[in-house]
């Protein structure tokens, strides 16, 4: 019995590790791009800008629109079929298509697709200046975590050596080879160390659910990071020039192209302004029929000259008879027919140009033009100072990764240092040739220069990563 629950339960925690995924930095900065609310809002501008070519393109078809009306007349009323005056109750229906072309305004509709283009291209390039963003924020904090995990790892892997060296000086101070203060410069030492291990433990655990907030993960208990395999990885980016670096950002940064971008826009919207300049011409066609059950005129037709008749009486009814009034002659209903009939007999087109030719509208054209062509101005200086901005920041981030790659290297020298005289102390101290403070404090400056190590390490990682953002490598094909 006892066998099959130590057997459950190891197969409980060996399942319960399994479930715990560890995220590398791939998965993470693909899964910001793919669930960031951010990246979302910009794909959604990029949907917007969809429907502003759709509308652009709308432009070219024909306005068609389709009318109706229904209406019932009491007293006296015109006859919608003999426009007579007639006093009764009757039901009229009208409808009506009318169809318009606009043959040419100005080119205003070519250069509006024109725009609605440009402004899409616009759009994608701000998504992705924002996934370069979105990726660089989620690669710092997952250096971050990782540095927080390595220097817990450095005091962990310290405050066991302190332990042991507790036991071994404890024993000599017993046998009465060392004082007594070794002993508690040792302990005080230790406890020191303990105090810094929980301080890095918080750390490590708030980087990590900061990072988990980041990739909006809220399951922070079982969520942890891939901490192993990230070295420094030098394509040869530093090797290169840093105007060579600075003149690819200017080829290949969003931000150029942005700027780029807001410049044809605005020189479009310019020729969209001095479009209203020009007359419009329109085409325009109309199809319109009516039905009416009105009362019933009748008409005296002479049968010699079927032109020359009169309206002689109103039947209120079908079969009442009306006297003609010309020698020889005979009778017409007119209206009250079926409703398909009237439809036929009642129908008409027009069609036609139209011509808008402007002249005077306040001076509106006017300003509208020289609005936007102050607007193109500003956005030619806005590429001036994005281009001035970018030569900058490219320059600085090329500074900041060579001083961090020296930092790294200044690092690792006095780590080598530290090491061997953390050594020659550790040697003196266990045959009684040196003190526990002067080898606690050794200790102490070995330890520092580790975590300093890993500090340099991978702000020299991110930096470098920086750089390769602006030299043209996607975030997702970055190197670590």
């Amino acid at each position: 019995m006892k066998k099959s629950i130590l057997i459950v339960l190891v197969l409980m925690a060996i399942t319960s590790q399994a479930q715990v995924k560890k995220w590398t930095l791939k998965e993470s900065v693909a899964y910001a791009l793919e669930n960031n609310i951010s990246v979302k809002q910009s794909q959604l501008d990029v949907e917007l800008t969809d429907i502003e070519t759709l509308q652009a393109l709308g432009n070219f078809l024909p306005d068609i629109n389709m009318s109706a009306g229904l209406s019932e007349n009491t007293g006296l009323s015109f006859n919608p079929l003999t426009n007579n005056a007639q006093t009764t109750t009757f039901l009229s229906a009208t409808g009506r298509i009318n169809a318009g072309y606009t043959l040419f305004n100005g080119l205003r509709n070519f250069r509006e697709v024109q725009r609605a283009k440009i402004s899409k291209l616009a759009a994608q390039l701000r998504l992705t200046k924002m996934e370069d963003d979105i990726s660089l924020f989620v690669a710092n904090n997952y250096l971050q975590v990782i540095l927080n995990k390595a220097n817990l790892e450095v005091l962990i892997s310290q405050n066991s050596i302190t332990k042991d060296q507790l036991t071994r000086t404890q024993d000599l101070v017993d046998a009465g080879v060392l004082p007594e203060g070794d002993i508690l410069e040792i302990r005080a030492n230790d406890a020191s160390e303990r105090q810094a291990i929980v301080n890095a433990e918080n750390a490590a655990q708030v980087s990590l659910i900061s990072l988990a907030q980041l990739l909006l993960i809220k399951d922070y208990q079982n969520f942890d990071i891939e901490d192993e395999g990230y070295d420094i990885v030098d394509e040869g980016v530093l090797n290169k020039g840093v105007y060579e670096i600075i003149e690819t950002a200017k080829e290949n940064r969003a931000e150029i192209k942005i700027a780029e971008k807001s410049v044809e826009l605005a020189e479009k919207d310019v020729q969209i302004a001095k479009s209203s300049y020009y007359p419009t011409l329109s085409a325009f066609f109309g199809y319109d029929t009516r039905f009416t059950n009105a009362t019933t005129f009748i008409q005296d037709i002479d049968q010699d000259n079927p032109s020359i008749f009169r309206e002689i009486g109103v039947v209120e009814g079908t079969g009442q008879s009306v006297v003609g009034q010309f020698p020889n002659t005979f009778t017409r209903r007119v209206g009250a027919d079926p409703f398909v009939d009237q439809l036929y007999q009642n129908d008409g087109i027009s069609y036609g140009l139209s011509l808008n030719i402007p002249i005077l509208n306040g001076f509106s054209t006017r300003g509208n033009v020289k609005r936007n062509q102050i607007n193109l101005e500003r956005t030619q200086n806005q590429l001036e100072q994005a281009q001035l901005d970018l030569e900058s920041t490219v320059y600085q981030a090329y500074v900041d990764a060579k001083g961090a790659l020296k930092s790294y290297e200044a690092a690792q020298s006095a780590l080598e240092s530290q090491e061997l005289a953390y050594n020659y102390a550790k040697e003196r101290y266990d045959v009684g040739l040196t003190n526990a403070f002067d080898f606690s404090q050794s200790k102490v400056r070995y330890d520092n220069s580790k975590i300093e190590l890993n500090r340099a390490k991978y702000d020299y990682i991110f930096k470098l990563k920086v750089l390769e953002l602006y030299f043209g490598i996607p975030a997702l094909e970055l190197k670590f």
